[in-house]
């Protein structure tokens, strides 16, 4: 045992991380050899900063199960976790370094704008399980949305179609066709379109 000086003694922790288990509330959707393959093919081609173009990387999506449509640009360093398990629309954009951490079914509508480093994060533990349980969620991306730079969405969470999400956002609950939303936690500022 670790002695740090902050422990109290009336206090006890109850997280348990060696109770933690990968494989309850999670299917990773493809056997270990594809999951290999593929961090393979990411590591060069999708990590890189050299900008190989987005319709090869399209292509080496779809070889690995994604659903990718027409136009779709990829900018470089573009970590998609499961490709099995995402779905781009038609002339949408993926900016340099975002983060797919999709767990779950990851849908990204047509004509959409996710900016550089933004995180879609469909992953997440249970904090009331001593053992952090996976408690993941699909994300949804409306057509005609737009998520600003270096912003956080959540598990669970559905982007109304034309939404704006500003700059630095963080988003854990869905949010209203149509709008402008900003902040953290992202409210609601005016509409887009009058």
């Amino acid at each position: 045992m670790i002695d740090i000086a902050y422990k109290s003694a009336t206090y006890r922790s109850r997280v348990e991380l060696k109770d933690f288990d990968a494989k309850v509330g999670l299917d990773r959707g493809a056997s270990r050899l594809k999951e290999s393959l593929w961090y393979i093919v990411k590591m060069f081609f999708f990590l890189s900063a050299f900008p190989f173009p987005s319709s090869f990387k399209a292509m080496l999506l779809r070889r690995f199960g994604a659903k990718v449509g027409k136009g779709v640009v990829i900018k470089p360093r573009v970590n998609i976790h499961m490709p099995w398990k995402l779905v781009v629309g038609h002339h949408s954009w993926l900016g340099e370094e975002v983060f797919l951490l999709n767990f779950e079914p990851l849908t990204i509508g047509d004509n959409v704008c996710v900016s550089q480093r933004v995180f879609l994060c469909c992953g997440n533990h249970n904090f009331r399980d001593p053992a952090m349980s996976y408690r993941n969620g699909p994300i949804v991306l409306g057509d005609g949305s737009w998520i600003g730079v270096g912003c956080f969405i959540g598990p669970g969470v559905r982007i109304g179609m034309d939404t704006v999400v500003c700059a630095a956002s963080v988003v854990t609950r869905s949010l209203e066709s149509n709008g402008v939303y900003k902040g953290n936690p992202a409210v609601f500022v005016k509409p887009r379109w009058q």
